[in-house]
């Protein structure tokens, strides 16, 4: 009989039977029948640990055995209260307030709803749309897919059902470019803030990293630009660090690369090393304060069901511990090495007539063909070798979990650049 899960994502006229996995260890997964595979993906990006730690897996079971979950609507508990505060810490200074949700994208709900009331507590209710960036993917909830790039993006089917937003050119200018050959693309964001700032809230972007628009990596210097540009025209600046945050570029957030604050940010993926569900939206003390008063309109009217779930924040706390501790910036750097000798010092793959990229940033790398026909059948070719790849749309990527073994990541490069030999 066939399995009655509706799978994301999927073409269910053509869809083949999805593989049983059974268990998991390190970077691997194990599937039902004995096979094991190199995960290249950590499930979405959020398995930064791996499978089966220890120290998460205790932390689970440790927080089980006295509160699995408790309403946060008048109430609060230790693990809440303290992952707020190791938050706090670790993000950009200046973000010192933290709204709990159960997915990213139920935590850029939040932050979009947040910039709203801000204004409008401000005396300023005609600024409710949102700037995003073309190329973005910023979640599939309904405001979160008015954001997404409406032409490209996969979400162009419901158009006509989504509230219309402003959009900015993707950034050109590449991770490492100059300062000066960043000048057109702030300028192409100054001109829609130039005529739309009147009813902009906020302006949406996934700092370096556009993740599922494309995985493009693009310069700390626009962030920087970004910033000047929305304390300008008097717009919040928004950094959605899902994808980005704990790790991903090399640093810890995102935002680090350019020593720039946003007023809110958020975070999941890695907060949780992918052991259970959660978000953070981070805001700074001026989009708090915006919300102290005696009106009814004052309060903050959103109240996810599992928000500030105590396992989740368990988990959290124990993979920030393990973060620091085991000194995963370093581990991220050696993945980096070996990426950028594998795909960006390979003549060849970046002659081969299929491919019109290659590029790394942090612990992520991607391989961009011209055509989507190009990719058929590559998770099938590297499963034979052992290895879990799952591409999109022109894209062949990785995005490890920061454990693998170096020799792993050489493995999945060359897995990769086999394709297209």
């Amino acid at each position: 009989m066939a399995s009655p899960v509706w799978h994301p994502y999927a073409h269910l006229l053509t869809q083949t039977a999805a593989p049983k996995v059974i268990g998991g260890e390190g970077p691997r997964f194990t599937l039902e029948g004995g096979e094991t595979l190199l995960d290249a993906t950590c499930s979405w990006w959020c398995m930064i640990h791996g499978y089966g730690h220890p120290r998460l897996v205790a932390a689970i079971k440790e927080q089980a055995d006295s509160l699995c979950h408790v309403m946060l609507g008048g109430l609060t508990h230790e693990p809440a209260d303290r992952l707020a505060r190791e938050l706090v810490r670790v993000t950009p200074p200046g973000l010192e307030h933290v709204f709990f949700s159960d997915s990213g994208s139920v935590g850029m709900e939040v932050a979009m709803k947040m910039a709203v009331q801000y204004h409008y507590l401000q005396g300023k209710p005609e600024k409710y749309r949102m700037l995003s960036l073309m190329k973005a993917y910023h979640g599939d909830t309904s405001g979160c897919m008015a954001v997404c790039d409406p032409e490209e993006g996969m979400h162009s089917l419901f158009s006509g059902f989504l509230p219309r937003h402003h959009f900015a050119p993707t950034p050109s200018a590449a991770h490492d470019a100059a300062p000066n050959e960043v000048e057109a693309d702030l300028a192409a964001l100054r001109a829609v803030l130039e005529q739309h700032h009147g009813e902009i809230a906020a302006l949406l972007m996934e700092p370096l990293l556009q993740a599922a628009g494309g995985l493009n990596m693009t310069s700390p210097h626009y962030l920087a630009g970004a910033r000047a540009l929305c304390d300008e025209f008097d717009v919040l600046l928004v950094f959605d660090e899902i994808a980005t945050g704990f790790g991903r570029t090399g640093k810890l957030f995102a935002a680090d690369h350019a020593d720039v604050t946003p007023d809110i940010m958020v975070l999941s993926k890695g907060l949780t090393g992918g052991y259970l569900g959660h978000a953070a939206t981070l805001a700074t003390d001026r989009v708090h304060a915006a919300f102290i008063g005696d009106t009814p309109l004052h309060a903050f009217m959103h109240g996810p069901t599992f928000m500030g779930n105590p396992l989740a924040c368990r988990v959290a706390l124990e993979s920030l511990a393990v973060f620091e501790e085991e000194n995963y910036l370093e581990k991220i750097d050696g993945l980096n090495r070996v990426l950028r000798e594998e795909l960006l010092e390979d003549a060849s793959l970046r002659q081969h007539p299929q491919v019109s990229d290659a590029r790394v940033l942090g612990a992520t790398a991607v391989i961009e063909v011209a055509d989507t026909g190009a990719l058929k059948g590559v998770a099938d070719f590297a499963r034979k070798q052992g290895v879990w790849l799952r591409p999109f749309g022109r894209w062949l990527y990785t995005m490890p979990a920061y454990i693998t073994p170096q020799e792993d990541m050489a493995r999945i490069a060359r897995v990769m650049k086999a394709w297209f030999k």
